[in-house]
């Protein structure tokens, strides 16, 4: 027995029209019965804020006028501040770049830090906290508080700052031994006035009755104790007669004397005995 196919009934011409018509009916009757309006009104109260919004930013975006310093510093004179800032003055009140105006000031010599805010309505105001020199580093260089070289050629250098030396890229090692050494060596009554390390990675010190501590390569850490403990009182005793002190040995030190000293004071002594 033979099976019968159904066959695929095919909708009679325009059908498919009347569905899509029905459809959408509910979205045309929504339309037409005003349901638009507000979508149209919501769209126009925000090209009306943003109309405004951009008005209020056109009118407060002012020009910079009026640069107001502030901060204590000596070194840096205000004609350095107002080169840096002249060309910040063409941006508005809002639109300048107070990250860039700040870097723009820290560059300025002597400048540590530098801090930028806007003042109503059309100003700037700038906060600046300049180095505080806390060492010679070489001949012209100076070194602030952290250990950081902030000038390479100095016009003026306070001769009574410490000393430091060293070959370039290594001003934060030469810093480090000096902030360690100095508060160490004053503890006994000596003063630090120079810091040197060589070309051979040598340290060598230099302390304020101009005897010379020489440190080496190796241990330095211990040397400076031993320096400290062992060979100091002998500085302090007779520190007009001592050039040097050699910590370069194991065990020990070596004292190198100021000849001309010692010849005359037992040139003296002779006289005195005569």
């Amino acid at each position: 027995m033979m099976g019968t196919r159904k066959r695929n009934r095919r909708k009679p011409a325009g059908e498919g029209q009347l569905d899509l018509f029905a459809r959408l009916q509910p979205l045309v009757t929504w339309l037409t019965d005003g349901g638009l309006r507000p979508v149209l009104g919501v769209v126009a109260l925000m090209v009306g804020l943003g109309v405004m919004t951009w008005g209020l930013v056109v009118s407060f975006d002012r020009p910079i006028g009026k640069v107001e310093v502030g901060g204590q510093f000596q070194r840096v004179a205000p004609l350095q501040i107002e080169e840096v800032v002249a060309p910040f003055r063409g941006s508005g009140f809002l639109s300048v770049d107070l990250d860039a105006l700040r870097a723009a000031l820290e560059t300025i010599p002597w400048v540590d830090r530098a801090r930028v805010e806007r003042k109503w309505p059309n100003g700037v105001r700038v906060f600046i906290t300049e180095h505080v020199a806390a060492a010679r580093w070489g001949e012209s260089g100076l070194m602030n508080t952290r250990g950081e070289l902030f000038l390479n050629d100095a016009r003026h250098i306070p001769q009574e700052l410490p000393q430091l030396v060293g070959p370039p890229g290594t001003e934060a090692q030469v810093a480090k031994l000096y902030l360690d050494s100095y508060p160490r060596l004053l503890g006994v009554g000596m003063r630090l006035t120079k810091v040197e390390l060589d070309a051979r990675g040598a340290w060598q010190l230099t302390l304020g009755n101009d005897v010379i501590v020489r440190l080496g390569r190796q241990d330095v850490p211990a040397r400076l104790e031993r320096f400290i403990a062992v060979a100091s009182p002998v500085v302090a005793a007779r520190a007009a007669e001592v050039s040097y002190v050699d910590l370069r040995y194991s065990n020990g030190f070596a004292v190198g004397w100021n000849v001309p000293t010692r010849v005359a004071r037992d040139a003296e002594e002779a006289r005195a005995d005569g």
